[in-house]
Order: structure tokens, then C-alpha cells, then sequence
């Protein structure tokens, strides 16, 4: 399971607070290649772990340097192939970071009180760091293990080889159709905010007020309005199409571009810089407001939709067309689970977690078959909607198999190839890197022997 990184990082700072208000003796204690390990950054990763149960393999004072000069192997080859972050994904994981932060602790003054005194910006370029490396490092070790082609063959023979009783365990699987139904916006309400954006375009152009400040005052972007409404560098895969074809249209600076209306609400666009297919934008974006009574009568239309359906009038694959959700729509309403990281791999099958949030409960309560009564919840792009689900298929927790986990096995079974190539790669990398550890660091029992040269 994904550990929820929010959380994770909230423990590791309040980790790292407390210890550097203890006087420890710091030093270096490794060097591999450039790059140096401090006694202070394995005492650091000790008291996170302590604080997250995470369970050591073996002396964490052997464990944890290990694991921090694989992570430095990592960077360092990253330099050598010019691997970088994506900035703009950076910029979006601390803002969100901060504003968690920050809605936790009370204000940004305590914030900052609570990191001994350190200012905001120095915090976020801080966590921003970390980011960097921490995306450095898994566009590193995707690249070294490159894609896996396994043949159905493959994975049969893995099933057929491993001793049941080490046979993974599956959690509870669900399939779930969906039809959604988006209240409406009033044409005034849509007016009113065309208006405010307009407004805003007038006062930046005359000099009023920067572009900057108009994002920090007045965006709904939660992810960018705290930088001047600033992106990052993206390419047009991910922006919204709508949002592409307006960014990629400019080339003054200075030029603000029409209203753009995307899923997420209506943008002004500023051009910052473009770099090849890659562009950074600031925008001010303002979201429509839907009122309780359009979402009132969004869910009576759709309990009148499932009286219909339960009446035998329409199937509920015959509605899924008609939904607002234009990823299910197309496909009898069924939900698919798309793996972040391999953008290629996805299944109609979900952990009870992984449902949108407020669905799961809901889910829950239903029989194989089962349409839910009307509910309300967020879709991708954070819009209020109202939605009816119908429960296709529920496999209970269960001992894996070949018919009914076949892509589950596949995965473990490329997570091991994977494993077996980067392992390859570590010990080649360890020979021709420069490795010095410091005496009372190196009688270890380590994974890969070669940190120790002879």
C-alpha cells in the first residue's frame, strides 16, 4: 500500500525539529562518489522510522547508511544522464505540504515558530529540496529497470513454483459502475465570474495590480495561487486541452489571454517562458459556486433516474451514456482504476480505499447488483457532482490465484524482475564509484557487500 506522503512528511519534519535542538555531535561518517552521509542524517531517519513503526532490517545503524548511499548511488548517476525533476509537480506537492501544514498548526507564523524560527520561503525551498531528490530518485530507478515484456507463460510459471503458503493475500476487490450528474451553474453565476476575470485582465493591464498578486488574492487554485498563480514548466499532455491551446497560443509576456474555461472553472492565462514543448504560466482560475438547491434538484432527477432503472424502463448501462463523468460514459459507466506510475496499466478493479472519497461507504452498504440512492461527491477535478453507483462485482479477501488475480501475480512477478536488474545495476555502480566509510560504520552485515572495497 502507498503510504500517505502528507502524513509521512508531517513526522519527519516534527522529527527533525526535535533533534536539532539537541546539541549531537554530527560528522561525516560515508562518502560515495560527491556526495556525504552525516551521522545526523542517520539519526534522523532512525527517529522517523521509530516514530512511523517502520521496522529496521537489522541494526539501523548498518540499515539506514545503506539505504541513504543507494540513494546518493541514484543521484549521482541522475547527474551523469541529466535526469531532473519536474518542477512544476515539485512546486504542487509543497504548496499542498504548506497548506496542510498550515491549516494543522493555525497560521503561518506558527509554522514557522514551530521550525525554530526558519522564515516560510526558507521552509518550502527546504521541502522543495527533498522533492527534487526524493523524484530525482524514482525517475533514476525506473530508468535503470526500463520496461518489463512478461508473457502469460511467465507469470504461470511463478504460480506454479512459489509455495502456496507464500501465496500473497488479496484484499477486497470492487467493480463499480457509476452515472454522474453535475448540478447546474446559473448563467448569471457564469457571467458574474467572466466579469470578476475581466475586471482583473483591465486592472493588470493598466497597471493597477500585478498578475501575481491577483492569483494570490483572488485564485481558487489552492496547488499555485501561493506563487503568483505561477505552474511551472508543463507540456501540453498535462494541462487541460482547453488550457494547452490558450498557453501555448502566447508569446508576449505581457499579453494576458481570453477567458478559458476548462473542467476545473474559467482561467486568464500569463506566459512566463517556454522551453521547447514545455511551458510555464501563471493563471487566476475561479470556480463556479454550486448552490444547495441546484444540488437538490440534481439528486431528484437522478432518484427519479434510478426509479426508472429499478422499474426495468432503461438498464443502467443505457443511462451510463447520458453521464457527465466523460470517463465512464463511453464504457457502461464502469470505473477504472489507473495506475499512477505506469500510465499504461489499469483495472476495473479497486481497493475499498482507493474509491473517490465518500464513495467507499456507500459501496460498502450494496449488494453485488445493487444501485445506490443519489449522493453527493467531488469528481476529478474537485466539482461538486451528484452521482449514482451501481456495485458490478465484490471479491472478498482471498489467497491469490491464477483466475481471479492473474494481473496481481503479473505485477509481482515484474516487481521482481525489476528488483533483480536494479540489483545488478547497484553492484556494477558500487565498482567504479568512489566509496569511504568511517571506522565503527563499516562492520556491517550489508545487503550489498560492495560498499566495502578490498
Amino acid at each position: 500500500m502507498k503510504k500517505n506522503l502528507v502524513i509521512v512528511m508531517i513526522s519527519l519534519f516534527a522529527t527533525l525539529t526535535a533533534i536539532a535542538q539537541k546539541n549531537m555531535i554530527d560528522g561525516v561518517i560515508w562518502v560515495v562518489g560527491d556526495e556525504t552521509i552525516l551521522r545526523s542524517d542517520v539519526e534522523h531517519q532512525r527517529q522517523w522510522m521509530l516514530s512511523e513503526n517502520i521496522r529496521f532490517e537489522g541494526d539501523p545503524y548498518c540499515f539506514i547508511p545503506e539505504q541513504l548511499a543507494l540513494q546518493k548511488l541514484l543521484l549521482s548517476q541522475a547527474k551523469i544522464d541529466s535526469i531532473e525533476a519536474d518542477e512544476s509537480l515539485v512546486i504542487r506537492y509543497v504548496d499542498r505540504w504548506v497548506n496542510f501544514m498550515i491549516m494543522q498548526i493555525g497560521s503561518q507564523e506558527k509554522l514557522e515558530e514551530y521550525f525554530g524560527g526558519k522564515k516560510l520561503n526558507l521552509i518550502k525551498e527546504e521541502q522543495k529540496k527533498r522533492e527534487r531528490e526524493h523524484q530525482i530518485q524514482d525517475l533514476m530507478r525506473n530508468k535503470i529497470v526500463g520496461d518489463i515484456k512478461l508473457r502469460p507463460s511467465d507469470v504461470t510459471k511463478y504460480f506454479n513454483q512459489i509455495s502456496k503458503d507464500s501465496l500473497p493475500m488479496i484484499p477486497t476487490m470492487v467493480e463499480v459502475a457509476v452515472v454522474m450528474m453535475e448540478p447546474l451553474i446559473p448563467i448569471e453565476d457564469i457571467d458574474a465570474i467572466k466579469s470578476r476575470l475581466r475586471t482583473y485582465t483591465e486592472q493588470i493591464n493598466n497597471g493597477e495590480m500585478t498578475f501575481e498578486y491577483a492569483a494570490i488574492r483572488y485564485s481558487d487554485d489552492k496547488g499555485t495561487y501561493m506563487h503568483g498563480g505561477q505552474t511551472g514548466f508543463m507540456s501540453k499532455i498535462s494541462m487541460a486541452p482547453e488550457y494547452a491551446t490558450a498557453a501555448f497560443a502566447l508569446n508576449d509576456n505581457k499579453r494576458i489571454s481570453n477567458i478559458v474555461q476548462t473542467e476545473y472553472g474559467y482561467h486568464i492565462i500569463q506566459l512566463i517562458e517556454k522551453r521547447g514543448d514545455r511551458i510555464n504560466t501563471r493563471h487566476v482560475l475561479l470556480r463556479p459556486q454550486v448552490s444547495e438547491q441546484e444540488v437538490n434538484k440534481a439528486i431528484t432527477r437522478l432518484d427519479s433516474v434510478r426509479s426508472d432503472i429499478l422499474a426495468g424502463k432503461f438498464t443502467f448501462e443505457e443511462i451510463a451514456i447520458y453521464s457527465s463523468d466523460k470517463d465512464t460514459r463511453n464504457n457502461n459507466g464502469l470505473m477504472v482504476n489507473k495506475d499512477e506510475e505506469s500510465k499504461n496499466f489499469s483495472t476495473p478493479k479497486f481497493e475499498m480505499q482507493e474509491l473517490p472519497q465518500g464513495m467507499g461507504v456507500i459501496i460498502d452498504n450494496l449488494e453485488v447488483g445493487e444501485i445506490s440512492k443519489p449522493f453527493r461527491m467531488k469528481n476529478a477535478a474537485q466539482n461538486d457532482v451528484v452521482v449514482i453507483a451501481k456495485l458490478k462485482a465484490r471479491v472478498p479477501v482471498h489467497q491469490a490465484n491464477l483466475q481471479d488475480d492473474f494481473l496481481e501475480l503479473k505485477t509481482i512477478v515484474e516487481n521482481q524482475k525489476k528488483e533483480e536488474i536494479f540489483n545488478e545495476w547497484i553492484v556494477n555502480k558500487q565498482k567504479s564509484t568512489f566509496i569511504r566509510i568511517s571506522d565503527g560504520w563499516c562492520d556491517c552485515d550489508f545487503k550489498y557487500p560492495g560498499w566495502i572495497k578490498k
